[in-house]
């Protein structure tokens, strides 16, 4: 069809089954170059295609649509390819990329929003790994500058039994610190280190902004700089920057935030990253175009540095949605969500809208284990899975396909053939919300499979089997690429 078309086919999957398996519009789109009436030039399509022996036949519909059916061998040996790594190494190039996620200062434990950060830059690192980038995770400690002064001074302030400073850090978080002997963020990294471990984020690497700025030096003669108004300033604007930033305080020499940042942009580039990739809260926005400016005042391609802006988290307890601010107190913690409604409600809801809309997580629906919660409807089919097959002992999927396919077990392999072009998409366009998406209409065509057709002791028991351990296959990744566990039992 493609050579006859003169353009790649495109297939899509009807919503309507009656239209076919899949359906294709190039008639439409290529007809013209061909000076064809679209819906003649899809009635030779179709009569080619249905020569094919994966087709079962085709038709045309409408103004030039074709609708294809697909035969049950071919479905059967689609379902073949179906394995623990299905979907997988799909990059065109594969390359070496840098995730720095979460990133918070350690002035407190790791704040919901933090979590966003976390879950959802990790599901990226996952998703690119499946893909078949090399991927490192990394956390940057920013641990130097007034506002750890003042955590330092707050903590410091509770161990006296005074008031925090004005624009101290609040919360009681802080009377624990104070019973511990030396630095509090020595305390905190420590900490910091354990929640991030706990919430399933194995980071590579971890730096700290104090070893950073040891670079500084080595880095600002290759600036383009100018002195102004007692600051050594980047010439930011003539790379692409709203405006130029400041570097360095004339009077005492101080480093400003941005010269840590540019000394930053050198670490990752010169460790040899194709991409480095900073996930960011909505209120840095503005740091993409000046760290892209970095990287070009450096000489480096700024292609190579990506920002990924995700928006705010909004818990809802009780009706309720809680105000979050880690200085007055009045903050929901990621340890605090976790008890709550456990890692893998708070991964997956984490990561089930698109990084740039809010999420609203509602910890009273999180925190059911009825079907209500998608979550554990997912991780359902899972074990239920799990349960068929150790029902079935030692039966073997059988090789050969059924003549006739029933409706659900046709819906059911499409579905599962739909994976490899779901995860690399959600790889590229750095969306895992696709994922948690894709696994509920994984989870019901096979619940509905289920319900209508008996698997052990059925007359075709062993291709039953097949296909229960191909869709177990596919729910397994598509939770580990959100970073949720899939239970044997439940």
């Amino acid at each position: 069809m493609s050579e006859l078309a003169e353009e790649p086919v495109e297939l899509e999957r009807p919503q309507d089954p009656s239209h076919g398996d899949y359906a294709t519009n190039v008639a439409l789109q290529s007809a013209p170059k061909h000076k064809r009436a679209p819906r003649e030039f899809a009635t030779e399509l179709a009569e080619r295609a249905a020569s094919f022996d994966e087709i079962e036949r085709a038709e045309v519909a409408g103004p030039g649509f074709v609708n294809l059916w697909m035969t049950s061998g071919w479905l059967g040996e689609a379902l073949a390819e179906i394995g623990p790594d299905y979907g997988g190494d799909t990059a065109a190039e594969r390359l070496k990329i840098q995730v720095e996620l979460v990133s918070a200062n350690p002035a407190g434990p790791l704040t919901v929003g933090s979590a966003r950060n976390g879950a959802y830059g990790d599901s990226v690192a996952r998703l690119l790994s499946h893909a078949g980038h090399d991927v490192e995770r990394e956390y940057y400690f920013n641990d130097a500058g007034r506002q750890l002064d003042l955590f330092r001074q707050s903590v410091e302030a509770r161990r006296r039994g005074e008031e925090p400073p004005e624009g101290g850090y609040q919360g009681e978080y802080l009377n624990d610190l104070a019973q511990l002997e030396g630095d509090p963020v020595a305390h905190m990294l420590g900490e910091i280190q354990r929640e991030v471990t706990d919430f399933r984020i194995p980071v590579d690497t971890w730096r700290r902004q104090v070893e950073i700025e040891q670079g500084i030096p080595e880095v600002l003669p290759q600036l383009d700089t100018y002195e102004a108004d007692g600051t050594l300033w980047a010439k930011t604007s003539a790379y692409g920057d709203d405006k130029d930033r400041p570097l360095v305080r004339s009077a005492d020499g101080s480093y400003l935030y941005f010269a840590a940042d540019v000394a930053y942009v050198r670490d990752k580039l010169e460790r040899g990253f194709d991409r480095a990739i900073y996930v960011l809260g909505a209120d840095h926005h503005g740091y993409v175009p000046r760290l892209k400016a970095a990287a070009a005042m450096l000489g480096y391609d700024p292609d190579r540095i990506e920002a990924l802006i995700y928006q705010l988290v909004h818990i809802v307890e009780g009706g309720r949605t809680r105000k979050i601010s880690k200085r007055r107190g009045d903050v929901v913690f990621l340890n605090e969500l976790v008890e709550k409604i456990g890692v893998d409600a708070a991964r997956w809801y984490l990561v089930s809208r698109g990084h740039d809309q809010p999420i609203e997580i509602d910890v009273d629906l999180a925190a059911e284990r009825t079907q209500k919660n998608p979550v554990y409807y997912v991780q359902y089919a899972h074990a239920r899975i799990a349960g068929i097959l150790r029902n079935a002992g030692d039966a073997a999927g059988g090789d050969d396909t059924p003549p006739e396919l029933e409706r659900e077990e046709r819906d059911l392999i499409k579905r599962l053939t739909d994976f490899p072009v779901i995860a690399a998409e959600a790889a590229e366009r750095r969306a895992p919300h696709a994922i948690p998406i894709y696994a509920i209409r994984v989870a019901d065509d096979f619940h509905r499979f289920y319900h209508e057709h008996r698997v052990v002791d059925s007359d075709t028991e062993g291709f039953r089997l097949r296909l229960c351990r191909a869709t177990q296959h596919v729910i397994a990744r598509c939770l580990d690429l959100v970073g949720v566990e899939a239970p044997e039992r439940m």
